[in-house]
């Protein structure tokens, strides 16, 4: 298929009559280009979102043209850009039909609706299709039918989770109770369990499901390289054991691979069908490559724009270069100050936001990742300096997005990468035409084919994974092997589980190096709060097999020292500010304190508990289960870790808690002091409060 003989860029540099008759020129041209073209041919496609950007920006010159605009919408299967103010009768009977008003009048495109229609007949799909369908308003229209009661949703990160979280009940409040934190008990009433593969998987009251929904669905294949991947399919292998239907989504996928004896049946729904137009600059031969990606930093033009590198440590680099060097805006100065008194005077973070950069990262603690996002989609931030945990982990609304790093944990990145980095450009409703800069040689184009596990033959399958299958799911080899590991580590069920958690041959080795610490002393033995030697013996025994960096620290006594500090601190504010106050290292690292942080939550709880029950094959009286499940809390109330995973971040909260306080009550308590303008609230604060509750 030879491509839309338009050529966009002269196209938008023209005026008065000129414009007039190349637009008009380059709608017919498109009108027959429509005749042979595939339903999802991405030349054809792009011209709707092009001219509609195009008559946005001249719209003086250009406002008879929405009519036939909106035709060629009809045509091309773009319904949503259809103006029904301006489209002639048929055509905005066309985007009536599609529109949902309980969605707040949201139009679908074709493409929707074919993937819906196979929905609502009950079958199981697999959708693949460009970041900028509108996958997840799929699952939105799902739950508007009321043909579901109980939904299981499984997303990546946290983050995602508390986007769908504000976007579900917004719109179903009164229609659904959503669940997202383990203290949230299941009701008899319809409810949206949320969570990640590592919550859902440990759920007792999800009951029978309607339908599992997982986002990013490609993690399932661990040729990925995601070390969750096992997990991720041990969550789904649970949850479609339970559920009547399923809905896989993902970006530019081309096949999946499944057994001869998949148990499983679905649709495989493939399409390029894009709501935005993407235009690419090409900067790979430039020398100066790191002055030139600055210069375009710097450009307005390009505002609001992502940049992606390679790791946090670059992001951090980057931060603190850009913010010696310029200023983009100035308009998060309250933000800005807040980080100074909340995380600390000398952490780069603060003058970053303050010249107008922000910083995305797995690093960075939740509630202040998502503010970043938050002023970013307001352009409060027009850059924002990101890692992959980003581009697959948030919705963005950006104009550009500049890809200067082509390596992820120290490999290049394939196209299948390269085009979900890519995907983040252009957002439907605010820049049609989306922006990339590569600074690299992209990938080769190469199709993708993912390979879950859950599909996959039984000699391919990993330890880890056949623990959590049934018995009557067991091949007789799967089966000899699972009851190899019961024998070799001793443990049974959910205990067997947790082993497998952090990954079955350590479990083997934690084992050993238990049994070796208690035949010199009884240090691990202890009960309710351990002491200093006590967690001194944990973090060495626990390092002898597992990278300390890993968990924020440099040295088993570091992170003995940093555990027992953040224990003995009244606030996680205090904790940081002391942080900032005594780090000697390098500047970019400032934040690996937060690394810790996100151990706590994960990593060192499950590896601590596993180190319990070793403790327990060999001697009685240990019991951890307090400082386990303080830890994962950071030694705080639960309840100010659940808001922090909302938006709220725990050094605002906490100033609130009162004793016994739950979710709702301190809720409740937080919006009241916003309504009273509440003195001990910023009004940075009150705005931060208000977004998020």
């Amino acid at each position: 298929m030879d491509n839309l003989p338009v050529d966009w860029t002269t196209l938008n540099k023209l005026s008065g009559t000129e414009l007039k008759h190349a637009t008009f020129k380059a709608i017919q041209e498109a009108s027959y280009f429509v005749q042979s073209a595939s339903v999802d041919e991405p030349h054809l496609l792009e011209a709707v979102p092009r001219l509609a950007e195009l008559i946005d920006l001249h719209s003086d010159e250009l406002g008879s043209f929405r009519s036939l605009l909106s035709s060629l919408a009809r045509s091309t299967g773009l319904w949503n850009y259809i103006d029904t103010d301006y489209a002639d009768i048929d055509d905005a009977f066309v985007a009536e039909a599609v529109t949902a008003p309980e969605l707040g009048g949201i139009t679908f495109h074709r493409e929707q609706i074919i993937a819906l229609n196979s929905l609502l007949a009950g079958q199981n799909l697999i959708l693949s299709a460009p970041t900028s369908f509108g996958k997840s308003l799929l699952v939105d229209a799902l739950l508007a039918t009321d043909r579901y009661r109980r939904i299981a949703v499984v997303l990546p990160t946290i983050a995602l989770l508390d986007e769908f979280r504000r976007r579900f009940q917004s719109r179903f409040a009164d229609k659904f109770n959503v669940v997202m934190h383990q203290s949230e008990a299941s009701t008899e009433e319809p409810t949206i369990f949320l969570g990640t593969q590592e919550r859902l998987i440990h759920r007792k009251d999800l009951g029978q499901l309607d339908l599992t929904v997982v986002d990013e669905f490609y993690k399932l294949d661990p040729a990925r390289q995601d070390e969750r991947s096992v997990t991720l399919n041990a969550a789904v292998y649970r949850l479609l054991k339970r559920s009547k239907q399923f809905f896989f989504l993902g970006p530019n996928i081309d096949k999946v691979s499944i057994s001869n004896d998949a148990r499983w049946e679905f649709r495989f729904l493939k399409t390029r069908f894009s709501t935005v137009a993407v235009d690419t600059l090409d900067l790979q031969h430039i020398e100066n490559k790191r002055e030139r990606l600055i210069d375009e930093i710097g450009e307005a033009a390009n505002w609001p724009a992502l940049v992606f590198v390679s790791s946090p440590d670059k992001a951090n680099k980057l931060a603190i270069e850009l913010s010696e060097r310029m200023a983009v805006s100035e308009d998060a100065s309250g933000f800005a100050n807040w980080l100074k008194e909340n995380i600390g005077a000398n952490n780069f973070l603060s003058k970053s936001v303050e010249f107008g950069f922000g910083v995305h990262h797995g690093r960075i603690p939740r509630a202040i990742a998502a503010r970043m996002v938050r002023l970013f989609d307001q352009q409060e931030l027009p850059v924002l300096l990101c890692t992959s945990t980003l581009i697959e982990g948030v919705n963005t609304a950006a104009k550009t997005v500049m890809i200067f790093d082509k390596e992820i944990n120290n490999e290049n990145y394939d196209f299948f990468t390269f085009a979900n980095i890519r995907g983040r450009a252009g957002r439907l409703g605010k820049h049609h035409v989306g922006h990339v800069i590569v600074f690299n040689d992209t990938p080769a184009h190469s199709e993708l084919e993912v390979s879950p596990t859950m599909f996959g033959d039984d000699d391919e399958l990993p330890d880890e994974y056949i623990i959590h299958i049934d018995k009557p799911d067991r091949s007789q080899r799967s089966d000899i092997r699972f009851r190899h590991y019961q024998a070799e580590l001793g443990l049974e069920g959910d205990d067997l589980k947790l082993a497998s958690s952090i990954g079955l041959e350590t479990a083997i080795a934690l084992k050993a190096e238990v049994a070796r610490s208690l035949s010199r002393s009884d240090a691990l033995v202890w009960s309710g709060w351990p002491r200093w030697p006590n967690i001194k013996e944990l973090s060495e025994v626990l390092c002898m097999h597992k990278n300390v960096g890993g968990f924020g620290a440099y040295s088993a006594i570091q992170l003995t020292t940093l555990i027992n500090k953040l224990r003995g601190s009244h606030t996680l504010k205090s904790f940081l500010l002391k942080q900032d106050e005594t780090y000697q290292g390098r500047p970019e690292g400032r934040d690996n304190v937060f690394k810790f942080l996100r151990a706590c939550e994960y990593g060192l709880p499950q590896h601590f508990a596993v180190m319990e029950l070793f403790v327990k094959q060999l001697s009685e009286g240990a019991d951890y289960s307090l400082f386990v499940g303080s830890i994962s809390s950071w030694f705080k109330p639960e309840v100010l870790k659940e808001l922090d995973e909302e938006g709220i971040p725990i050094q605002v909260s906490e100033q609130f808690y009162i004793d016994g306080d739950t979710k709702l009550s301190l809720k409740r308590r937080l919006a009241s002091l916003c309504e009273l303008n509440d003195s001990r609230l910023t009004g940075f604060e009150q705005n931060w409060l208000s977004d998020a509750l």
